[in-house]
């Protein structure tokens, strides 16, 4: 009846005889209940109001431990279990808590920052970043690298720039490196000068000494003695002293060092080394020339722009021309002492006058960059020029004007050329190329060639192979990367190899003494420099 009323009265007097029914019933449900269950769930529920009563006897606040647990715990009524309808009935308005901890969020420690990516890097090409192409791709070559300023020598902080930037005089002791005493080296040119008649210096055009017939290229050595340091870097360049009474070897390398070897020196004194080095240029050193009538006149060009003359004599570096392009290389017409020509940017021949000291002829001979320049023995009125564009003209300098100029025969190569030579009597020239080919031609016109497989391939490190001529037109001296000298013979087309095992190096650049047959120079990547002789 308290129930059909609403239940408005269950929470007044009549509640405590509601709850008193209520668990009079329950009790008859659990002891009617308790009968038909098994031996496992008597054994449950005692477990259960035992447990119950020790909590009781703790005098623990159910409903708040309950609270405690639901923050931690997911709860689950008892009745989704399979238990008996009767069971059921009667644990409803109680829940058990079925235990399942649920993971909470811990507190993560702090997070290590990140290491920053390197740089995402965009490839670009050469030409998109306004730099010149590689030089072995190119088809050109590889001697023009720009000199870091760690292989300059170091100078004082001061507002006037180093000497090789003046365009002023400056004293040869301001840029020298040697550990031999420099004035013995003024001494020993001097001493040349003086012995040395007049009449026994030849002009540059003149014809070198012809070898005998008997002469044999076999009978070239190489002794530990005739070995040295000259330079620093890579050689470019080597020459000899145009005379018989002393052998002088002089190298330029890619550091702009000029270094000069007193081959003899050590059979007279004792102590120093005889190598005097010089750096008088900021780039690679492309042509170095020696007065043979004023052997203490020496001239050096660079890629720096700058053509030098070296006053040994008066132990001082003078400024003969200063341009912003690069000068590829320098030679002396024969008997034609006081003019120079030299090769300046890109295919452009100009003559430098001494005497009026001012470019008297400039014209544009090739496409592409001159690298060697060389005249006919006996015709001194031909001119021989080699090109990166693959190019070898004899021109006629007769003919030479400031405009386009027409050359009278054109040797052409598939890849840059390196170097062309005319022959000791003139009668043939060489050429050498990128193409691994050594060019040989004869006749009138020179229109006659034939051509030599040689392997011309060389690293950034070492200077590209230019074939030289040697004291006949019977051979032709080039360098070999198994560090050996080939020996290219005209007649028969065919190589053979100098070797030695006191070469640790590949030879790259050759000269032969214009006046001592038999005295051939090679120079290799790391400044030696190796005297081959007959001795």
């Amino acid at each position: 009846e308290a129930r059909e009323g609403g239940g408005k009265e269950i929470g007044g007097a009549s509640s405590p005889i509601i709850i008193a029914f209520l668990a009079l019933s329950r009790h008859l449900i659990s002891e009617r209940s308790m009968a038909s269950l098994t031996d496992y769930e008597k054994t449950r529920l005692e477990n259960i109001k035992r447990n119950q009563e020790k909590l009781a006897s703790l005098n623990l606040n159910v409903n708040e431990l309950r609270l405690n647990l639901q923050k931690r715990y997911i709860v689950y009524p008892i009745s989704c279990y399979p238990l008996p309808l009767t069971l059921s009935l009667w644990l409803s308005s109680i829940s058990f808590l079925i235990r399942k901890e649920v993971k909470g969020y811990k507190a993560s420690p702090s997070k290590k920052p990140k290491k920053e990516n390197a740089p995402v890097v965009i490839r670009r090409s050469l030409r998109a970043r306004g730099i010149a192409p590689d030089a072995v791709l190119s088809k050109g070559l590889d001697d023009d690298l720009p000199t870091p300023d760690r292989h300059q020598p170091s100078f004082p902080s001061s507002p006037t720039p180093p000497p090789y930037k003046r365009e002023t005089p400056f004293s040869t002791k301001e840029v020298y490196e040697g550990k031999s005493d420099e004035g013995e080296f003024k001494k020993t040119v001097l001493d040349i000068c003086e012995t040395t008649p007049l009449g026994r210096f030849r002009g540059i055009g003149e014809p070198r000494d012809l070898v005998d017939s008997s002469f044999k290229v076999e009978k070239l050595r190489l002794k530990e003695e005739n070995i040295a340091r000259v330079v620093s870097g890579r050689i470019l360049t080597l020459r000899f002293f145009p005379t018989d009474q002393r052998t002088v070897v002089v190298a330029g390398d890619k550091y702009g060092h000029v270094g000069f070897w007193d081959v003899d020196y050590g059979d007279e004194k004792e102590g120093g080394d005889g190598v005097y080095i010089y750096c008088p240029h900021s780039a690679p050193v492309s042509g170095i020339t020696v007065q043979p009538f004023a052997l203490s006149k020496v001239f050096t060009s660079a890629y720096d722009g700058f053509i030098r003359m070296m006053d040994i004599e008066e132990e001082t570096f003078h400024m003969v021309y200063c341009t912003s392009e690069a000068i590829f290389s320098l030679a002396q017409c024969p008997n034609e002492n006081k003019l120079l020509y030299f090769a300046e940017g890109s295919g452009e021949l100009k003559i430098w006058d001494n005497k009026s000291g001012k470019i008297t002829t400039s014209c544009h001979l090739h496409e592409s960059r001159i690298n060697s320049i060389d005249f006919h023995p006996s015709s001194t009125n031909l001119m021989l020029t080699s090109s990166s564009d693959g190019t070898a003209c004899i021109w006629d300098l007769r003919n030479i004007k400031q405009s386009r100029s027409r050359c009278i025969t054109t040797v052409r190569h598939e890849r840059a050329i390196h170097s062309a030579y005319f022959s000791p009597t003139g009668s043939l020239l060489a050429t050498t190329s990128y193409d691994n080919r050594v060019g040989l031609l004869w006749g009138t016109d020179a229109r006659e060639i034939k051509y030599v497989h040689h392997n011309n391939q060389t690293s950034r490190w070492i200077s590209s192979f230019r074939a030289i001529w040697g004291w006949d037109d019977s051979y032709l001296f080039i360098g070999n990367t198994k560090r050996a000298v080939d020996v290219i013979s005209t007649s028969s087309r065919t190589t053979t190899t100098l070797e030695s095992s006191l070469m640790t190096a590949i030879p790259c650049r050759f000269a032969a003494h214009p006046h001592l047959p038999g005295s051939l120079a090679g120079g290799t990547g790391g400044g030696q420099v190796y005297l081959w002789t007959t001795d």
